[in-house]
């Protein structure tokens, strides 16, 4: 039996892992919570439910699996990875948290440039997290909600943040002191081209600086691309995003019709480091 890692989601006591013997997690309470065939939790607690089943749905997640297989946005997983790297380069086995991981492409990308570290994930969706826990061998993974994270104070290194919902309270409390937090967000013409093709009149992003409680501000690291897409790629890329909840009937119209998109891509990564106050 060994630590999981993870904290139990009903009295916040560490969970130990109880394989082989049992195929469950337990916390010393005796809350007992059992592995998918996949080796992931389900720590999503029936309270923090908001529909049956919350989160990407099944197609969202498959097509944000293609897209992002496909390499697309490959320069901002190899720019996240390098950043922490970097950052962390005194520390030969951090602990690194992804809050909202999704299927798990940015944490593959991290656990390649740092192996030694020790690699968890957090969704909200059990698909993703499903395909999560298949793709990153070694990392650790629990359908949870980043408003209530199933981790310990103070238990991570450093936590990032790819275009998931930040909760500065809660990041507050599983970063320690001296940790770091890692924020993507997009760029003040990300997706314009898609954009251009969906609306009647495209709009571009708001660019600031954003302040969190516990957290000071360090730097903002800008990486820019751009994309050609196939069709079906870009319909890939429409399907993950939220422009597919609230574009108009002409605008996906216009999608299904393209045959070859052209679009200026951007993450701008904010990077803060926890307080101790």
């Amino acid at each position: 039996m060994m630590d999981f890692g993870f904290s139990c989601p009903v009295c916040g006591a560490g969970l130990v892992d109880q394989r082989p013997e049992k195929r469950c997690a337990q916390c010393k309470r005796g809350h007992s919570f059992d592995f998918a065939k996949e080796g992931y939790l389900y720590l999503l607690q029936p309270q923090k439910k908001h529909s049956r089943s919350p989160g990407d749905d099944r197609e969202m997640v498959k097509a944000r699996r293609r897209f992002l297989g496909a390499g697309h946005y490959a320069l901002f997983a190899e720019a996240l990875a390098k950043l922490l790297k970097e950052s962390l380069s005194e520390n030969p086995a951090p602990v690194l948290l992804d809050a909202g991981c999704g299927e798990g492409y940015y944490t593959a990308r991290v656990q390649r440039a740092l192996p030694k570290a020790r690699l968890f994930g957090v969704d909200i969706s059990k698909d993703a997290v499903r395909l999560a826990s298949k793709a990153v061998p070694g990392a650790r993974f629990a359908v949870a909600s980043s408003f209530s994270l199933p981790f310990a104070d103070a238990g991570a290194d450093a936590l990032y943040d790819v275009f998931s919902p930040v909760v500065p309270e809660e990041f507050a409390r599983v970063v320690k002191p001296g940790g770091l937090f890692v924020l993507a967000v997009p760029a003040a013409r990300h997706l314009f081209g898609l954009k251009a093709l969906l609306y009647d009149h495209p709009y571009e992003n708001p660019v600031q600086d954003t302040s969190y409680p516990h957290f000071a501000f360090l730097k903002r690291v800008p990486v820019r691309g751009a994309l050609t897409l196939s069709g079906a790629a870009a319909r890939d890329l429409f399907a993950m995003t939220p422009y597919a909840w609230k574009t108009p009937f002409s605008g996906k119209e216009r999608l299904k019709a393209c045959a070859l998109l052209k679009t200026e891509i951007g993450f701008d990564f904010l990077c803060y480091r926890r307080t101790d106050s």
